[in-house]
């Protein structure tokens, strides 16, 4: 199984270089969105690649002045894939609308990028422009020593993106499998960490272990409130200021998902689960009343558990997370009035824990349901609890040592900030 890795890189980029680099970001943009609204044009929706690469390539590349074929390429790649999940919510019943592209970036490959040890060569709207790197200090350990200079990692692409006034590289690293035999071999044997999201708790494990959001909030509010002092000054010194906040803010709050992300994947490798399970994230705004910034963390999240879970041959995935947070994982009766607040009782067999607690046991157990019913003859024993573990019909197998002392505390069990 191959391991992939996105390692982002700042770029130094001059004032006539960023002028390209603009005009290259708006020229990307207008031709996924013409691909898009292409796509939209018939009776049914085009997500095939190749159709709408044949009904839109030269028609890009005429409005655009001859913009780059492998971006104009790497853009119709973007919005076909911007249908498809269009087209799969509705399939799922959900709702979505005509995908438009207003964040400010480019994809690029290996036609389009040359990478070099301390520079980047990218294409744009006017030949080719080079941008430095500013890297961290060369004994320092980061991703960058880890994966962008390791010689067991290949560059595939990047993605550049341009926020608060500064060129960010978000570079793809690929390291190939040795072998996917033990992928194979290890689910029959394997159990289902289950993970649930929220506002008050980032993060709770079936087995029991926290993750508050009470650092995270602390430092939200902080950057708030001098971004808010800084705009009342309307001053350029200001403006620059809040860019800063905004960096740091980025900065500080990556570093607390990535310590987060390798704690949860510890925390399935010591409880040897082969299948990571979160809730599907598409519309957990709506769901859990959370902010802008909390889907952001949730979202970079998910990508580090996933990409650092790859290491250990776990898989990650999402199901779907209707009534998760209602259902009682003891006796499965769902209603309501279950939970109030952060506080789960069973109306029927009278359970009780924590409501985050309960839906990360809901959550491995729709795993387990989705994969007995594909039939699929790996399918992983149960789900993890800090005590033991719970079967797909919700019954309760305890620890080896607990069996032989018959101790039986399923509970949660402790909480990191």
């Amino acid at each position: 199984m191959d391991v992939r890795r996105t390692v982002p890189v700042a770029l130094d980029v001059d004032s006539d270089d960023a002028v390209l680099l603009e005009d290259t970001v708006n020229t990307f943009l207008w031709s996924a969105q013409y691909v898009v609204d292409h796509a939209f044009k018939g009776e049914y929706v085009t997500t095939s690649k190749t159709t709408l690469d044949d009904e839109t390539y030269d028609e890009v590349r005429e409005k655009t002045d001859g913009f780059n074929g492998g971006l104009v390429q790497a853009a119709r790649n973007k919005a076909a894939e911007a249908c498809k999940s269009v087209v799969a919510r509705w399939k799922n019943g959900k709702k979505a609308s005509k995908p438009t592209f207003t964040s400010p970036h480019v994809v690029y490959d290996k036609r389009t990028a040359t990478f070099h040890d301390e520079y980047v060569s990218l294409a744009t709207t006017d030949g080719r422009i080079e941008a430095d790197y500013v890297l961290p200090d060369e004994d320092s350990d980061t991703p960058h020593s880890e994966y962008l200079f390791s010689d067991e990692y290949e560059t595939t692409g990047a993605e550049l993106h341009y926020r608060d006034g500064s060129w960010v590289l978000h570079i793809h690293c690929k390291k190939e499998g040795e072998s996917d035999t033990s992928e194979k071999a290890t689910p029959e044997n394997g159990t289902v960490l289950g993970v649930d999201l929220g506002v008050n708790n980032l993060a709770v494990a079936s087995t029991g272990t926290f993750w508050t959001g009470d650092e995270f909030d602390h430092w939200r509010q902080e950057y708030e409130k001098r971004r808010g002092s800084l705009q009342q000054c309307g001053t350029h010194w200001a403006h620059e200021n809040i860019q800063a906040v905004g960096r740091k803010e980025e900065g500080r709050f990556k570093l607390m998902l990535y310590r987060i992300s390798n704690e949860l994947v510890a925390e399935a490798r010591e409880n040897e689960c082969t299948v990571i399970a979160f809730e599907d994230l598409t519309d957990i705004r709506e769901r859990t009343g959370a902010s802008w910034g909390h889907k952001w963390a949730f979202d970079r999240l998910y990508e580090y558990v996933e990409y650092k879970a790859a290491e250990h041959g776990i898989k990650v995935e999402q199901v779907d997370p209707e009534n998760t947070s209602r259902r009682c994982s003891h006796c499965g009766f769902t209603h309501p009035d279950n939970r109030d607040g952060e506080g789960f009782e069973c109306l029927k067999c009278e359970y009780e824990n924590h409501a985050d607690y309960n839906a990360a046991k809901n959550i491995g157990l729709r795993y387990l349901r989705r994969r007995q019913n594909a039939g699929d003859g790996g399918v992983p024993l149960g789900v993890r609890l800090n005590s033991g573990m719970m079967n797909v019909n919700g019954g309760y197998s305890p620890a080896a040592t607990e069996a032989r002392t018959g101790v039986h505390a399923e509970s949660h069990d402790c909480s990191r900030g």
